[in-house]
């Protein structure tokens, strides 16, 4: 079974009151309800480090196929939550999607568990042979880093939402402490070595924390 991996990140508006907050999260956890999911968590972001995009929240949900992915998107409830609860309250939203390299287990994360994701926009000169020996870098993290329970990287396949980035990865630790003695290590997702320091145009990296309310 190839895992999906779909990613969603909200920027809400400075000026939202927490009862709208709080509804857009509360129905998003909803939809994991749904058949196509597998998975899911939606919450705040616990930290980003980007230097133009500047996220709020992210949802996090896995599928079996692209096709369930679809079922999901079109879903009449999920269409509603987009419009009567996401929509009204967001400036910015984006979207990547990727087939996991590997079938993390287990598909859904226990609350506390600490995610590490990682959006990559290569340059323009970047090959399809250059792309992937980035994204075998990428996989050696999970060798050389303690504490990661689980790890996924991929090709996104849904660029119309993506900005730009190309290549992304999410990393799965037991909690925030484990997450941060890793960032600790100058290895973490390779951004060290010359090989992808040379060809990325942008990174977005997005540390999460599954709430201990999340369905």
């Amino acid at each position: 079974m190839s895992i999906i991996e779909h990613v969603v990140l909200f920027k809400v508006k400075g000026d939202t009151e927490q009862e709208k907050v709080n509804a857009m999260l509360n129905n998003l956890n909803g939809l994991v309800s749904l058949d196509p999911v597998l998975h899911l968590t939606a919450g705040p972001v616990h930290r980003i480090k980007s230097p133009i995009l500047n996220f709020t929240h992210m949802l996090h949900s896995r599928y079996k196929s692209k096709e369930d992915l679809n079922t999901y998107s079109a879903h009449p409830e999920h269409q509603r939550v987009v419009k009567e609860n996401v929509i009204p309250i967001c400036d910015d939203i984006m979207a990547v999607d990727w087939v996991a390299d590997n079938d993390p287990t287990p598909l859904s994360p226990a609350p506390g568990s600490a995610f590490k994701v990682t959006f990559l926009k290569l340059k323009e000169s970047v090959s399809n042979e250059m792309q992937g020996g980035i994204l075998g870098e990428i996989k050696g993290v999970k060798e050389g880093i303690s504490g990661i329970q689980q790890m996924t990287c991929g090709e996104n396949f849904s660029p119309a939402r993506a900005k730009g980035f190309s290549l992304a990865s999410v990393a799965v630790f037991g909690g925030v402490g484990e997450m941060e003695a890793a960032v600790g290590n100058e290895e973490y997702v390779n951004l060290q070595k010359q090989k992808v320091r040379d060809n990325v145009d942008g990174v977005i990296v997005v540390d999460y924390v599954v709430p201990a309310s999340s369905p």
